[in-house]
């Protein structure tokens, strides 16, 4: 069966098979739009062990919605079929951001943070790319830092080659985490988990949209740290955000802590220099220690 016939099927409506498009959507999994008689959509599609990372994606745009702080994408359908998985959402035309529609995101993202529960984690477990990312309820955030984020990495990145001394390294701010935390207590935010420049756009009344995310319940100064780590959030963004919600004086210092979860991520993912630039990042923030 087609993947248009799956689709029709599954959303109860005509969707046509010829006009299928391909479109960017990440690295991880094809993506495509299909028109469809109640409108557009956009469609991820992979093989059947997709599933699980799809409905997790589903959940995580779900619990953003719930907050109604930042527009996300409408979930249509999540299902498996013989030979294939696909996620389907509601097609949103994006236009290019400007210094109103970033003013807007910063105001809606703090009020998104303050969205939080009681516990650090989630009810589930998703994935950051492709890799797993666990989300098991922890009282303690340097806890949930150090064991459900940095050292899965380090794992990861020691079975995937890396050299011993970034191993190393991240074993010791691992053992030390708890300096950056002294006189700073988070309080469990809703994260949209994987914030950087592709992952938002701006939607034809110029209102923000949040897409593609690793939900989970956070510091918030982890979404921010993230916004600055590939680029695409100007100045308006952050003096917003700052005006809605200051941050702590010692949020500078956390910036490479946060990123080093993503950056050691991108080199189990994808190899390169960025083990390099991890082991720079670890270096500094020991340094930051002395």
């Amino acid at each position: 069966m087609s993947l248009a016939a799956a689709l029709s099927r599954t959303l109860g409506c005509e969707v046509a098979a010829d006009s299928q498009r391909r479109v960017s959507g990440g690295s991880i999994n094809a993506c495509s739009r299909f028109e469809s008689s109640r409108g557009p959509l956009f469609v991820k599609h992979g093989d059947p062990a997709s599933l699980e990372m799809f409905q997790a994606e589903a959940d995580g745009l779900a619990e953003l919605a719930r907050a109604r702080c930042v527009r996300v994408p409408e979930v249509l359908a999540v299902h498996e079929e013989k030979g294939g998985a696909f996620l389907v959402l509601g097609w949103i035309d994006l236009r290019d951001a400007s210094a109103s529609s970033e003013t807007r995101l910063g105001e809606q993202l703090a009020a998104q943070h303050r969205v939080t529960q009681q516990k650090f984690g989630w009810h589930r477990d998703n994935t950051i790319g492709s890799t797993p990312q666990a989300n098991r309820l922890t009282d303690h955030w340097v806890e949930f830092l150090r064991e459900q984020r940095l050292r899965p990495q380090l794992l990861l990145a020691r079975d995937n080659g890396a050299e011993p001394s970034l191993i190393d390294s991240g074993e010791r701010l691992c053992e030390q985490l708890g300096c950056f935390f002294t006189d700073y207590r988070p309080s469990p935010s809703l994260l949209h988990g994987d914030l950087w420049g592709g992952n938002w756009g701006v939607d034809a009344s110029g209102q923000p949209v949040l897409f593609d995310p690793a939900v989970y319940f956070g510091d918030r100064e982890a979404d921010l740290a993230m916004t600055r780590l590939f680029g695409g959030f100007g100045a308006p963004f952050y003096a917003a955000y700052r005006a809605a919600w200051p941050l702590d004086a010692g949020a500078p210092t956390r910036i490479d802590l946060y990123n080093l979860y993503h950056v050691l991520n991108h080199y189990n993912l994808f190899g390169g220099g960025y083990a390099r630039q991890a082991a720079a990042m670890t270096q500094r923030l020991l340094a930051d220690l002395k």
